[in-house]
């Protein structure tokens, strides 16, 4: 994409095409943050949110056929779209073809290169559009969840609120310890950097495993991809930080998780895909591995039926470990700053690979 000249008076026209809070006025936000932005922002044409950060909106809102074609209108005039019209691909599809101008799209979630993947734009529209996630945004609560998790599963917090709900006082029991273990690190982008600094700081020995070598903080080994095997190996705590791509499909696989030492955790705070749930099910019933915190599964919602639910030794968060009530100002503040960046000819971040869609 041809950056804007700053020099000749640039500016950005933004439509914004997801819901946003009422507590905070987070257009006055980016146009303080970068003044040459021009924000229409309609909340009458989109769905009022239900809580933090839900940028899909009540789904039992719908628009009239008059706001319909204004919000059409809205798109089809805007160098950038802040948000995913209505969340979904098909109308991601339409605004990008009914829009020669756009420029920009940001997505609000993480992992919006899955969403970019499904809308089946032409390499003609994936050549003309940049698509930006919100993944820097999330590292730090990810993270924090990563490490609630493995010590929910070291400190045995199933039984320790069963105990508490029955009423008993059971005879004591030797508790493992997170300093003692080695924590296996899959992914090593934002969120896996975020991960592997706090469970070293919490005595941890962090190693992790990535699509390429390079020299982490906090890290103590890096494995290419390829020596998964190996790294799984030494690994009592394997911590998911992967995106949902072709090549990262199960890429935990039955074989995988067999390496894992003795009694290993799995926690995921990546996507679902990235894990063969049945093969991790299958290591939980048997002992292999002693506890699975996900934030994430294959099928989300977690189907009713999922043996997951019956095990005392899982631990499911409905995919929420991202969201905190500051999570939208923080997605604000990113895309303005990648704003600036565009208006001055740099190098934007977050931008989405449209070969594999991470």
């Amino acid at each position: 994409m041809t950056p804007v000249n700053s020099a000749m008076g640039g500016t950005l026209s933004v439509a914004i095409a997801t819901p946003l809070p009422d507590d905070e006025d987070l257009c006055t936000l980016m146009r303080h943050i970068e003044p040459r932005l021009t924000i229409d922002y309609r909340p009458d044409l989109l769905p009022p949110m239900r809580w933090p950060a839900d940028h899909s909106g009540d789904p039992a809102w719908r628009r009239t056929p008059t706001q319909q074609h204004e919000f059409e209108r809205l798109l089809g005039d805007a160098d950038v779209l802040y948000g995913f019209p209505d969340g979904n691909p098909a109308s991601l599809r339409a605004a990008v073809q009914a829009n020669p101008g756009l420029r920009w799209v940001q997505g609000m979630a993480a992992g919006a290169g899955a969403t970019v993947a499904e809308a089946g734009l032409t390499s003609e529209d994936l050549h003309r559009v940049v698509f930006t996630t919100s993944s820097g945004v999330h590292a730090d609560n990810l993270a924090e969840f990563a490490v609630f998790g493995a010590l929910a599963g070291l400190k045995d917090l199933s039984r320790l609120a069963a105990d508490k709900a029955s009423g008993t006082w059971p005879e004591r029991w030797p508790m493992r310890q997170l300093y003692d273990a080695t924590v296996l690190v899959l992914g090593l982008g934002e969120i896996g950097r975020a991960c592997a600094a706090r469970f070293s700081a919490m005595g941890a020995y962090v190693i992790g495993c990535n699509r390429t070598v390079r020299r982490v903080p906090w890290v103590e080994q890096v494995y290419l991809v390829d020596d998964l095997a190996e790294a799984a190996s030494r690994a009592d705590i394997i911590v998911v930080a992967l995106p949902a791509t072709a090549a990262t499909e199960k890429l935990v696989s039955a074989d995988i998780l067999a390496r894992l030492r003795p009694g290993a955790m799995v926690i995921n705070v990546g996507r679902g895909s990235t894990v063969d749930e049945e093969a991790m099910i299958a290591g939980l019933r048997s002992g292999a591995l002693s506890y699975a915190a996900l934030d994430v599964a294959r099928v989300e919602p977690l189907p009713a039926d999922s043996p997951l639910w019956a095990m005392d030794n899982v631990l499911i968060s409905p995919h929420t470990a991202t969201l905190d009530a500051r999570e939208d100002r923080r997605i604000a503040e990113h895309f303005a700053a990648n704003a600036t960046r565009l208006l001055n000819g740099e190098p934007m971040t977050h931008v989405v690979n449209t070969v594999e869609f991470y």
